[in-house]
């Protein structure tokens, strides 16, 4: 994946864990997006309907928490890093608690987007929805 890096590794340090939680959040919101098309082809509302059931707070930290003992030293040290950011929003209808887990989720995942860690990124998407729990909590049926 080395050829799809947007940035170097040396130069990762320079983007703060929010600027990479806001890309995470992107990217994890595509791969839920991504899933839910190839598993439920259903109208564009219901799978909307279905995907703010997976791109939110609590779900993310659920999610997070399936990977703590999968990551590496340097996973883990980014997702900390995300996760004990400290900011001044107020999460809305979430508990802090998750909120902290899923930022440091979305840190980690633009991390790894911004190094072009693709595989890496789908292997810990499936780790938190390979089980099928997306197909369960949206209701669909897996093939």
């Amino acid at each position: 994946m080395d050829n799809n890096k947007i940035v170097n590794k040396n130069d990762i340090s320079n983007y703060s864990p929010m600027a990479m939680a806001f890309l995470g959040d992107a990217v994890y919101g595509l791969l839920v997006r991504e899933k839910l098309v190839l598993e439920c082809n259903r109208p564009a509302g219901a799978l909307h309907t279905l995907s703010i059931k997976q791109v939110n707070a609590a779900a993310q930290a659920k999610g997070a928490k399936k990977l703590l003992s999968v990551l590496t030293q340097e996973e883990s040290d980014v997702f900390k890093r995300g996760r004990n950011t400290h900011t001044k929003h107020t999460p809305k209808n979430q508990s802090e608690g998750d909120y902290h887990y899923a930022t440091g989720l979305e840190t980690l995942f633009g991390y790894l987007y911004l190094l072009g860690e693709e595989k890496r990124l789908r292997e810990l998407f499936e780790i938190i929805n390979g089980d099928g729990v997306l197909n369960s909590e949206t209701g669909s049926d897996k093939d």
